[in-house]
């Protein structure tokens, strides 16, 4: 693992926006596995900086972690929602292009199936950005999550649901389930960043560090893949 501390949530994004945007000019075609959230909104933002200095996406191909469960893509909470507004309506990437799981599919177990076929068909993912739950999660695999699993529904535990209702009016309207990539899926990338910011995340990212390598701390696999970057502000890498 190369881990990176930097001083701030500016400097965190900016180091990883560099090694995305690095990325796609080595490969203009570069397939981006995305992340959510409020961690990578600074990302998104110099991303969309880049593309109007003329960094040019329009061949990238991305594939978001996840999405909740029962939100059609125009609700204001669902991902599809959150990466048009954050990230694909700011630069010139097209729309057949970007890839979120659907979460009001009929057959939710073909659209996981669908999902994996759909990553295999474009190459697999060469990037993969992440963040890390308080509990250690990536994507949204919670503790206990098998290392082989593939793209699935997932249930949301207490301390997730109670970590993202900040997005929503109460804790009540937070979906309790979503389709995520699996561990397995995530693994397969080429190359994975994850990004941290924050003192509530320094456990996880001590424990995904440092820790045993155990489904109790999904994030501690990473400590298996041969190439990944840590980008964390003081805060996050406090206990590094």
């Amino acid at each position: 693992m190369n881990v990176i501390v930097v001083n701030n949530f500016n400097r965190m994004s900016e180091e990883a926006a560099k090694l995305l945007v690095a990325q796609v000019r080595t490969k203009p075609g570069s397939v981006l596995g995305l992340a959510t959230g409020s961690t990578p909104l600074g990302v998104y933002k110099l991303l969309a900086e880049y593309h109007q200095a003329g960094v040019d996406f329009s061949r990238v191909i991305t594939f978001n972690l996840d999405e909740y469960i029962g939100l059609a893509p125009d609700h204001p909470q669902s991902y599809r929602y959150y990466m048009e507004e954050n990230l694909f309506s700011k630069i010139n990437i097209k729309q057949e292009n970007t890839h979120v799981p659907s979460g009001i599919a009929p057959d939710l177990e073909a659209e996981c199936r669908r999902y994996e076929e759909a990553i295999r068909q474009a190459g697999g993912i060469d990037l993969q950005l992440l963040g890390i739950g308080s509990n250690g999660h990536i994507g949204f695999n919670e503790p206990g999550t098998p290392f082989d699993s593939t793209t699935q529904i997932v249930d949301l535990t207490e301390s997730t649901i109670r970590d993202n209702s900040r997005f929503f009016d109460s804790p009540d309207e937070v979906p309790t389930q979503a389709v995520s990539m699996g561990i397995k899926s995530i693994m397969q990338a080429k190359s994975i960043v994850l990004i941290a910011s924050g003192g509530s995340k320094a456990d996880a990212v001590c424990a995904a560090v440092h820790g045993p390598v155990t489904p109790e701390v999904p994030a501690s696999v990473l400590q298996l893949h041969p190439s990944v970057t840590i980008v964390v502000d003081q805060a996050a890498g406090g206990r590094l």
